[in-house]
């Protein structure tokens, strides 16, 4: 754990980035969306689908993000090529940009756990590191759509099938190398500061796949207005 830095917090400066986009050909940057706010999140590949729900919600509130004059920007864990071919068929007004190699990530301070070997004398320390046994013992409903708390690999297993979302080879890449990357929000207001973050999971893996809600989001917007 000791490459990660602890998540950016509100009226810190927010880092600059240029990614490919998802939704049409070229990159976007930070200097793009300069002096004006908006709010970015970081999430893992395609291959979540709660990913891919969160996405999904982000482009419901879209528009009355608009117009209170926040952008809605979306890191994905995902090659552009892959993404590309993903959202032709389900577009979204949400721009979403590529980060296959968690960079971004990375410097808004997102956290990746790391497993302890077993038998290892360190002690676990939640986000950054978690023995197999503690990832394994988690349990999670968050949108409830299964049929009781599962898993966090089961629960993704069967919302995936009933997604009918098959994993390929560039999804299965980005899994293996970032399974365990968590998922960030934050605001950024017209000056570039962070003004508003949320961080999956800092209190446990029980709390995996829980993301800020529609309204919460909507109402940290608006406290940018007062």
């Amino acid at each position: 754990m000791g490459d990660q830095n602890r998540p950016l917090q509100p009226g810190e400066t927010a880092p600059a980035f240029a990614l490919a986009t998802a939704n049409f050909d070229g990159t976007v940057s930070f200097a793009d969306l300069s002096g004006r706010p908006f709010l970015i999140g970081f999430f893992r590949g395609l291959h979540c689908p709660f990913c891919r729900r969160q996405v999904e919600q982000l482009a419901g509130i879209q528009p009355s993000l608009r117009a209170s004059g926040v952008e809605t920007v979306a890191v994905i864990n995902t090659p552009v090529e892959r993404a590309r071919l993903y959202f032709r068929h389900r577009p979204t007004p949400v721009t979403l940009l590529c980060d296959p190699d968690c960079h971004t990530h990375r410097a808004y301070g997102v956290p990746h756990a790391e497993f302890l070997p077993d038998g290892s004398s360190k002690q676990p320390e939640w986000p950054y590191s978690a023995t197999m046994a503690q990832f394994q013992a988690a349990r999670i409903n968050p949108t409830g759509e299964l049929p009781e708390v599962l898993q966090p690999m089961e629960a993704n297993t069967i919302l995936n099938a009933k997604d009918r979302f098959e994993l390929d080879e560039a999804d299965m890449a980005i899994f293996s190398n970032h399974a365990t990357q968590l998922v960030g929000h934050f605001l950024v207001n017209e000056n570039g500061t962070i003004a508003w973050s949320q961080i999956e999971a800092l209190d446990g893996p029980n709390s995996l796949c829980i993301f800020p809600t529609a309204a919460e989001i909507i109402a940290a917007a608006g406290s940018l207005e007062r």
